[in-house]
Formats: structure tokens, sequence, C-alpha cells
């Protein structure tokens, strides 16, 4: 069975305990860490040496979402006060937070863009760059949607998310969902996640937040169903993500038409002023 992750932003408190717990295990530079103009967030963005990233999104001028009212233990019950406070001068601030990760998709762009074979799904489902293997040419980096996979200048090679592949063949889940303290990141097999994340939509919506909903999972894109997928209570781009993802390789039939048609054009146009011209 493919496992993957579950993301529920509405748990996520901004402890930033998955991007250290990844770093650690994956003995990643602790790189970034630097005035950025981005609230709280000093990594900025997914990258060669940063495979979890917690994004801060401040909105002033909103009202808490109540994702927390009736919490059924101490930890959610936390989680989902911080990440639902009302506070600032300006009026009500709402604070968005989301683990952001590789989606390990079931259509992955960068499997199919990369000539050496480097990129594969290994047997727990997982998108897994063998780094022995990738040469460095960078083919993956236009293929991703997510623009998440990314090629180290120190080293020459492609990295992202393993999803803890090491772990993973040792019985243990990943390093960020085993550090998270509110469980907003979980690990499993991703049809028994999508079913608790169903659950966890439905609990929200009879709470009152019924701008919840699940990214990743339903919609129908050429990335298909997500294997790290999120449950949101925004609009898509308010998290960096982009609303209905397309593979690169979805829009080549389309340029290749249009670059026909517009041959065709060309040699019509040719052909015409060739006949003029004879008639001269």
């Amino acid at each position: 069975m493919t496992k993957g992750f579950f993301t529920d932003t509405t748990l996520c408190i901004g402890c930033k305990a998955c991007e250290v717990a990844c770093k650690q295990w994956n003995q990643l530079p602790g790189d970034n860490y630097e005035f950025t103009g981005m609230s709280y967030d000093n990594t900025a963005a997914l990258g060669a040496t940063t495979w979890r990233h917690v994004a801060f999104v401040e909105q002033m001028g909103r009202q808490p979402n109540g994702a927390g009212d009736g919490a059924a233990d101490g930890a959610t019950a936390i989680a989902e006060r911080v990440s639902n406070s009302s506070v600032g001068f300006l009026g009500e601030n709402r604070w968005l937070m989301m683990s952001d990760v590789c989606k390990h998709c079931t259509n992955a762009g960068c499997l199919d863009a990369c000539p050496t074979g480097a990129i594969i799904r290994n047997e727990f489902g997982d998108v897994y760059v063998q780094p022995d293997i990738c040469n460095g040419c960078g083919y993956c980096q236009p293929a991703c949607p997510f623009g998440v996979i990314e090629v180290n200048h120190d080293d020459g090679r492609a990295w992202k998310c393993t999803l803890c592949y090491d772990r993973q063949k040792d019985g243990l889940e990943p390093a960020c969902a085993k550090a998270c303290p509110t469980q907003s990141i979980q690990f499993g097999e991703v049809e028994e996640l999508q079913s608790r994340a169903r659950e966890r939509v439905g609990m929200l919506h009879a709470r009152g937040v019924t701008d919840a909903y699940l990214y990743g999972v339903d919609e129908r894109t050429s990335v298909g169903p997500l294997n790290a997928f999120f449950l949101l209570v925004d609009r898509p781009e308010v998290y960096n993500l982009p609303e209905r993802p397309k593979l690169p390789q979805a829009r080549v039939g389309r340029h290749y038409l249009v670059t026909g048609l517009t041959a065709l054009a060309f040699g019509a146009a040719a052909a015409l002023t060739l006949l003029g011209g004879r008639r001269k």
C-alpha cells in the first residue's frame, strides 16, 4: 500500500519541530537563518536543503475560524487555539500555518522528466531520488508544478523529501511526523489517511468551520491525487499552492498543435505570395 502524509493545517502551531527533526535526521545544513521579511518564516521555501517548510501567513482583519471549539484532547485544543488566535493592534488577526513538503504525486512530473532513472517510485509508493544515479541535469526542477525539487549547487545533485525512506525500511514513521506535537502531520497508508481526513473535515464543518476542505484528494488534475495532501481553510494561493497544478507535459500537445497551425499559416501565406508573384 502507498504511504504518505496528511497535514492538517488547523492543528499546526508553527513550532517548526518538523523542520528541525527533518534536518537533524537527514543531516541537512541549517541554512537561510536570516531575516526574510516573511513573518516568522526564515527558511522561506522548500529546496535542496529544506525538505519541510513551515509557512506563516498573517491575515489582518480576519475573525478566528473557530476550529478549536470542542476539541477532543489537550494537545489538539492548544494547537487550534494558537492557530486561530486573535491578536494585533490593526484588528482581528488570523494565523494560518502550514508545514509544506513534497507531494509525492501520483503522476510525478519529476519522475517522468528524469533521463537517467535516478527518480523512482520505491516499494512504499513514494517518489524517491537515488543520489548515486542523479547527474544533476536539472530537468526535474521545471517538471514539478509545486517547485519542490531542487539541484544543490554544492554537490550538483537533485534533492527533496524522501519520506524518510531509511526509517520506513526499519518500520519507523518519518521524523517530521514523529516530532509533530499536535498530530498536524499524520503518516500512514494514503487511503486510510484520506478517510481520516474526510472525517476531520466533516467534524470542522459541524463546528461551523465551513471553509475547511482537502487539497490534493478529489481534484482531477494532471498530477493526480497527492500522496501528501492537506486540509486547508483558505484558497490554495494563500498557502503558496497552485489552485490546479498541471504538469508541463500536459501542455505539450497543445503547444504542438499551436506550432503546427502556425506552420500551416506561414506555409499558406508563402504559397499565396509565390502564386501572386507568378501572376504578375
